[in-house]
């Protein structure tokens, strides 16, 4: 009987060699001293303000001035009297480079936002925006696309006119479009694959030289989906189409507060039910969303209606009823949906309202990460609302509730780009929220149907390999439920489920994010693959083989790894 032996060893792919690696750290700290600048400063001039005021002016009406304290040299923007009155650098900025920006920035008083902008031919481009506090330095994180060339001046600007702004290790780094995408795929090797490495043998343990190697992808372990609806139910296509691709899931309206009480005490859970068994059957893990919206345009009108005595009965009634039902059955909660832009409830609850909603959650089901999921944040620069450091302020407010410390939070951005995405922006912005250590998730990407069908592929394309490729990106859902009429903004599909230029973008991705490969091992019996997350067959063929073995296969787990060192896997399949 000839015994086949398949050592595996399994360990850190190697990345290939590029010049300048991308640096995915941020801080939310406030340090007494700042970091030095990322990328030695990149093209800013004197960025460590070691050389006194040399490549720095003023902009606009400030007075500006070079400190020193406890050997750090800053400089200073004072005598302030509008926003942008501060300091600035001039610079030239190169088409269709991305470049990312840092800064280390305190006031003189109290907590402010500052904003970092670099005024350019085309107008005025919002790099980031940091909440500045005084005694302490604050990291400000941003990026931008650049597609022209031309002259910038970079300033900074906070609307409290009457603090100073004081700013440190100041770097500003452009990467080629070559380079920005080597990031992607180095980060995606370490991230989201590892090195396998396959020795075949016989039971004398000599190797079997040029044996035919087949390794077959049978489930992929990063989360990929998109939302569905009630029609998936009655529609065989769609539950084909569907299932054959994705890996997780969210119900479009389904478990929203109201769809399942549309009118006082009358509940109705019968779609999300259904959906709920749908995903089971085809082992699709589920997002619940949401328990409470607050956007008060979607807010039905009983509730809206309620004094704040009745409204805060509803609302612990509609927790415990939507989260006591679907405990241990969801992989997530978004508990409050939108309360960076809305305020429906805290307005008639108080300001600590969202706070509560997560209190009462954690304790119906607080092992089940309990999520914010908001919009802009890495969409759009321009709005305010959503900064990553908006973001992160909310967070922290809930977080510092009573009973709330050890409140197993997440980070969900909705990701709806009504605009072309600008991915220098997306990754800093993710760069700066993954410092708090919490999970981030992509909640409701889409890109609007206002841009036309041939950007709305190529903007998905580009988005989802940004966001796949960030290692600290836990898991992606679109926002494309399928109806009749149409979806919300981005369909995948025609009426007859064939593919859209978008659903084409979402096959291509998940052939390339799968690993299933044929191959020959050399002439000592090894094979190297660098694979994918997730669970695998092998199957190997050899002269040597009797027919009967090439029947059987052998089953392996590709995962992720803590530390460096090699995890060997023996696996022996008998013939």
């Amino acid at each position: 009987m000839l015994l086949l032996l398949f050592f595996f060893t399994l360990s850190f792919a190697g990345f290939r060699a590029n010049a300048l690696t991308y640096d995915y750290t941020a801080s939310i700290e406030c340090l007494a001293n700042p970091h030095k600048p990322q990328y030695g400063g990149g093209i800013i001039i004197n960025p460590e303000l070691n050389h006194g005021l040399r490549g720095w002016s003023t902009f606009g009406n400030a007075k500006i001035e070079h400190r020193v304290s406890e050997d750090n040299k800053y400089i200073v923007a004072y005598s302030r009297n509008q926003p942008e009155d501060s300091i600035s650098q001039k610079l030239y900025l190169q088409k269709d480079k991305l470049y990312t920006f840092s800064a280390w920035i305190q006031v003189s008083d109290g907590d402010f936002p500052v904003r970092a902008v670099l005024k350019t031919t085309t107008g005025f481009k919002h790099i980031g925006t940091v909440f500045a506090k005084s005694k302490c330095w604050s990291m400000l994180k941003g990026g931008l696309a650049v597609n022209a060339s031309g002259p910038a001046e970079l300033y900074f600007e906070s609307k409290n006119a009457t603090v100073e702004i004081w700013v440190d290790s100041v770097s500003l780094q452009p990467f080629t479009q070559e380079q920005w995408k080597s990031h992607q795929d180095q980060s995606i090797e370490k991230a989201r694959k590892r090195k396998v490495r396959i020795h075949a043998v016989d039971e004398q343990g000599n190797p079997l030289a040029n044996a035919s190697i087949s390794i077959i992808q049978k489930k992929v372990s990063f989360p990929f989906g998109t939302a569905i609806n009630k029609n998936i139910l009655t529609n065989t296509a769609y539950q084909n189409w569907f299932s054959s691709r994705f890996t997780v899931t969210v119900f479009e309206d389904e478990m929203k507060w109201y769809t399942t009480e549309p009118s006082p005490g009358q509940e109705d859970y019968t779609a999300a039910d259904a959906l709920l068994q749908f995903a089971k059957k085809n082992s699709i893990p589920v997002r619940g969303h949401n328990v409470l919206w607050e956007d008060p345009s979607k807010v039905q009108g009983w509730v809206s209606s309620l004094s704040p005595t009745d409204l805060a009965v509803a609302v612990k009634k509609r927790i415990n009823s939507v989260m006591s039902r679907y405990k241990g059955q969801v992989i997530a909660w978004d508990v409050v949906n939108e309360n960076l832009h809305f305020s429906f409830f805290e307005d008639k609850l108080g300001s600590t309202a969202s706070a509560t909603f997560y209190n009462g959650a954690q304790g119906i089901d607080g092992t089940t990460t309990l999520f914010m999921n908001d919009y802009n944040t890495i969409e759009d620069r321009r709005d305010g609302l959503s900064t990553p450091d908006k973001y992160i302020q909310k967070l922290k407010q809930i977080q510092s509730f009573p009973g709330n410390n050890n409140l197993k939070q997440g980070i969900g951005l909705e990701s709806h780009f009504s605009i072309a995405p600008d991915l220098a922006y997306v990754r800093s912005s993710i760069d700066t929220l993954a410092s708090t250590g919490l999970p981030i998730w992509i909640t409701e990407l889409d890109i609007a149907s206002a841009l036309g069908q041939q950007a709305q592929a190529q903007y998905l394309e580009q988005v989802l390999r940004e966001l796949h490729a960030h290692p600290k990106i836990n898991g992606i859902i679109m926002w494309s439920a399928w109806k009749p009429g149409g979806c919300y903004q981005m369909c995948l599909t025609d009426n007859s489920f064939k593919n859209l230029p978008t659903g084409n973008v979402v096959d291509k991705l998940l052939r390339e994010w799968g690993s299933s490969l044929n191959g020959t091992a050399d002439g000592k019996g090894f094979f190297e693959a660098s694979l994918s997350h997730g669970d695998y067959e092998l199957k190997i063929s050899h002269p040597n083989v009797t027919s009967s073995s090439l029947a059987q296969s052998q089953r392996f787990e590709v995962s992720s790894a803590d530390t460096l060192e090699q995890t060997t896997l023996h696996l022996q399949v008998s013939a």
